[in-house]
Order: C-alpha cells, then sequence, then structure tokens
C-alpha cells in the first residue's frame, strides 16, 4: 500500500488567490491551474481578460509540474537542441510544456501538486506561479 500526499480542493484556494494577486499586480489576466501530484485537475481560473489558448497552456503546465516533478522552465533549458532532452516536447501527446509557468508544489519533500500559469510572457508566467506557492507556503 502507497500513502498519498495530495492537495484538497481548499488548498486550491490560496494557491489561486495567490496568483490572482500577483496577475493583478503586474497587469496580466492571467490563466491559473492546479493539479494533484498526478497532474489531475482540482482548480482552474480564468482571469477576465485571461486568454483563451492559455487555457489548456496552464492546465498543460501544471500537469508537466506535478507528473514530472520538476518546473517547466528546467525542461526549457534541457529541451533545446542538442541537450539531452531534446524533443522530450512532443512526449505524451504534446502535454509536456517546456515553457516557464509551471511549478511543483512540494510540502515536507514531497510533490503534492502543481501550478501552472499562462498568458503573460514565460517570465510573468512564472513570476506568478512562484507568488502562488509562496501565499500557499505562507498559509500552512
Amino acid at each position: 500500500m502507497l500513502t498519498i500526499n495530495r492537495l484538497s480542493l481548499s488548498d486550491a484556494g490560496p494557491l489561486l488567490e495567490g496568483a490572482r494577486a500577483r496577475a493583478e499586480a503586474i497587469g496580466v489576466p492571467m490563466c491559473i491551474a492546479v493539479t494533484d501530484e498526478s497532474g489531475n485537475l482540482i482548480a482552474f481560473e480564468r482571469m477576465d481578460g485571461g486568454k483563451i489558448t492559455s487555457i489548456t497552456i496552464a492546465i498543460d503546465k501544471a500537469f508537466t509540474a506535478a507528473a514530472a516533478r520538476k518546473p517547466t522552465h528546467e525542461y526549457g533549458e534541457a529541451a533545446q537542441p542538442g541537450s539531452a532532452a531534446y524533443g522530450i516536447n512532443s512526449a505524451i501527446a504534446g502535454r509536456l510544456l517546456v515553457v516557464a509557468g509551471g511549478l511543483p508544489i512540494v510540502v515536507d519533500g514531497v510533490v503534492v501538486g502543481g501550478i501552472g500559469i499562462s498568458s503573460g510572457t514565460p517570465g510573468q508566467d512564472r513570476e506568478v506561479a512562484e507568488a502562488a506557492i509562496a501565499a500557499f507556503g505562507s498559509g500552512q
């Protein structure tokens, strides 16, 4: 038997709030996705003005971060031509995202979920994801 630690729906609240607050502060409406440790969607919010195309991107960034246990920007670095993971972005029917904005959510050294942000630049998406995790951490 395995004991699985995962985010609950109530855990997703502070993550959404933290992301929304940072997105509002930088003036970029975002799509925000929160998944469990397996990359399955728990909560999603598209802020007014968040890009329609960013809905799937945010969800897939959260999936990648949780299921692969790795920030999406690290895959971006490793997926460049000549690098060890070149072409990995075509894996899993294209769901594996290699653009910044997806971060695993770690509690006590264990990945319990993922967050994916999309609609800004990769740097803005990552900044908003980091703010969400900081808000989650301060609420524990």
